[in-house]
């Protein structure tokens, strides 16, 4: 059985998300906290990805949740960074500033040790569109890249359903 989180598998996740977007002719931007640009940069490694990706925010730090994205102050000091929320608000950031049809967010803890107060493996993706925002909880297993890589295909496997909806429009 072939792990599905493998470099390969995000690479056919991300040619089936590039296919899609360019197919329905919609533009997408990343908000990464988690990933650190994994998620853009697996993107941008298919042929045809400037057809669809519009940019990326790397926002590691709340300040750049804050300042950049505007992801409210008040909601980070609520529920810390690994929230649902927070994703949320980080995918409507990136659709916002970059000018894109849809969002996709990840925020989470990739260990070794907990963070603020979420266990290692704790993750949110946000999927922002015109519609609204929507996160995905996820408590994945294994060592921090592990956990990234899994981050990184459920924030595409994400953004694949977004690029099916029938309800969608760009």
């Amino acid at each position: 059985m072939t792990n599905p989180h493998h470099p390969l598998n995000l690479h056919h996740l991300a040619e089936e998300a590039v296919t899609g977007a360019i197919g329905r002719g919609l533009t997408v931007a990343t908000a990464e906290s988690l990933t650190a640009g994994m998620l853009a940069a697996v993107i941008a490694d298919t042929p045809g990805a400037s057809g669809m990706l519009q940019g990326g925010v790397v926002s590691y730090q709340n300040t750049v949740k804050t300042e950049v994205l505007g992801v409210p102050r008040e909601l980070l000091d609520s529920v810390g960074a690994v929230d649902g929320r927070v994703a949320e608000a980080m995918a409507d950031g990136a659709r916002r500033i970059c000018g894109a049809d849809i969002g996709v967010s990840t925020t989470g803890v990739a260990g070794p040790e907990p963070h603020g107060g979420k266990d290692v493996g704790s993750v949110y993706i946000g999927v922002a569109t015109a519609e609204g925002s929507t996160s995905f909880g996820y408590s994945f297993e294994g060592n921090r890249p592990e956990i990234r890589g899994q981050a990184c295909a459920a924030a595409l496997e994400r953004l694949l359903e977004a690029l099916a909806s029938p309800s969608y429009r760009a």
